[in-house]
């Protein structure tokens, strides 16, 4: 059977050719990020409270990133990815309908700055060009390799629809992310950060396959509409998959408020969310949203079997898992529903620009897959056991002590109150308190309170925030060789 693969194609075309248009495409970006309700988090901004339309940004890095090409997967853990996929999820979202508390001003004044006419403006204008600088190095990514039939891929998919069903049989701590949250200092705090990282999708499920609903009926429509009854709880608003993951997060103490976590969303975690959209949005990847969707589908099967267990075991009987109980068993019936009645009818009816789109989303979407969950295991081994003054990094203290005057580094002067919107660095880095007290946030739910003369290591790619408590506070960030934190960093 012919198989799909990595391949190392040439690069892929920058985002924008003409460099006038260039200027133009980036001063809307920027314009986009600094939209009132994308500023900069405020002291009590930790938790976005009771307003799913703020958004906090951080415009002021935009100068300073590379915009010319599509981002390479290798850079999904990153702060340009973490800004770009920030906007994108923005810009899908003033699409979809979000409804504040009926009496709370502050909000709705919100809801009118969120779907204002400038903002949608906005939104239109950036949309493509994020989308290929998020996605558009994807295809270079995945090579097709021999000629596919529908026979072959009919064959390949049910390989891995039987596979996956094998898998959902494995313990919890056989899945690498699971095992990296059961290994974590504080499993509670790392599991609630798992589920933060789903809630960008959870919260608002399905919305992105509700995009191809619209339109002149045919078979496939049609299927997938079946598909998507389901996600809505057949129009039973308790039975909606999003209202099942609302309680699992209501019986862990979390909010259930869309972005409440705003400030905790890796990555990883908005591209999966905006793939979907992505390939929703814009009809000509309509067969690459059938792959993506495939995958899922049948991948769910295995892994909400798995999730559902792992909350168990943490929290007991507190947690409620309906949402992922109802997953393990409907995902089985779905996963058949799709490649039946959506995959197979495809390919029958439009050959092989089905086959090729098709392949195309379930390998892109697996590859992405893959990807946020690097990006998850490494920042949970990473915060589920930082401490400060960890004996490790005081040789890196000592060294950069010693060489102070010529060894690459930031340093900053901050007053009380003032807010690090959460960000990433591209390089390993220490943190060094001289003087004055601050909070650091290296995961939701997590605060280490750092005062003078604490250090912290912060390797490149891992999200983080802080604010400061004293009067002013004195720091210097250390810029490591990845050599020299290497060691470090796998050790951890």
């Amino acid at each position: 059977m012919s198989q799909t693969s990595l391949a190392p194609n040439a690069r892929p075309r920058p985002a924008i050719e003409n460099p006038e248009t260039a200027v133009a495409a980036r001063a809307a970006i920027e314009a986009f990020a600094r939209l009132a309700w994308g500023a900069e988090a405020g002291a009590e901004e930790l938790y976005i409270q009771g307003n799913p339309f703020r958004r906090p940004m951080r415009a002021k890095d935009l100068p300073f990133m590379s915009l010319d090409r599509p981002l390479p997967l290798a850079r999904l853990a990153g702060n340009t990815s973490l800004a770009l996929h920030r906007l994108l999820i923005n810009a899908y979202e003033t699409d979809l309908l979000f409804l504040p508390p009926r009496d709370d001003a502050a909000a709705w004044r919100a809801f009118d700055a969120f779907y204002d006419a400038e903002a949608l403006r906005l939104a239109d204008r950036v949309r493509p060009v994020l989308e290929h600088l998020a996605f558009g190095a994807l295809p270079q990514e995945v090579e097709i390799a021999g000629r596919w039939t529908g026979d072959l891929l009919d064959a390949y998919f049910r390989e891995f629809l039987a596979e996956e069903r094998k898998q959902a049989a494995r313990g919890v701590a056989q899945d690498p992310v699971l095992a990296a949250i059961l290994e974590s200092a504080d499993p509670t705090a790392a599991a609630r950060h798992y589920l933060i990282q789903m809630a960008p999708d959870f919260l608002s499920e399905a919305s992105a396959m509700a995009r191809l609903a619209p339109g002149a009926y045919g078979p496939l429509q049609s299927a997938l509409f079946n598909v998507l009854i389901d996600e809505y709880g057949a129009g039973v608003h308790r039975a909606k998959h999003s209202t099942l993951f609302e309680a699992t997060l209501s019986s862990l103490g979390l909010d259930a408020t869309p972005h409440y976590y705003w400030q905790f969303y890796q990555p990883g975690a908005l591209a999966l969310t905006n793939y979907f959209h992505f390939v929703a949005r814009n009809k000509n990847h309509f067969f690459r949203y059938l792959g993506a969707l495939f995958f899922t589908e049948a991948s769910l099967v295995n892994a909400t079997g798995r999730q559902g267990a792992l909350l168990r075991t943490i929290f007991g009987d507190a947690v409620d898992t309906r949402y992922f109980d109802e997953h393990h068993h409907i995902d089985r019936h779905h996963s058949e529903m799709v490649l039946a009645r959506l995959i197979e009818p495809a390919v029958a009816a439009y050959g092989q620009r089905a086959i090729t789109g098709i392949l195309t989303g379930f390998e892109e979407f697996r590859l992405l897959q893959a990807a946020a969950d690097r990006d998850l295991i490494d920042q949970l081994s990473w915060a589920g056991h930082l401490v400060p003054n960890d004996p490790r990094v005081a040789p890196l203290v000592a060294d950069w002590r010693a060489r102070r005057d010529t060894a690459p580094s930031e340093s900053f002067v901050e007053c009380r109150d003032e807010r690090s919107t959460t960000h990433i660095h591209p390089d390993d880095r220490l943190l060094v308190l001289e003087a004055g007290d601050m909070d650091f946030f290296p995961m939701a739910g997590v605060t280490l309170p750092l005062k003078a003369g604490d250090v912290l290591f912060i390797p490149g790619g891992r999200l983080h925030g802080s604010i400061v408590r004293s009067t002013e506070c004195i720091y210097h960030q250390p810029i490591l060789a990845a050599a020299t934190a290497d060691p470090l960093w796998r050790a951890a």
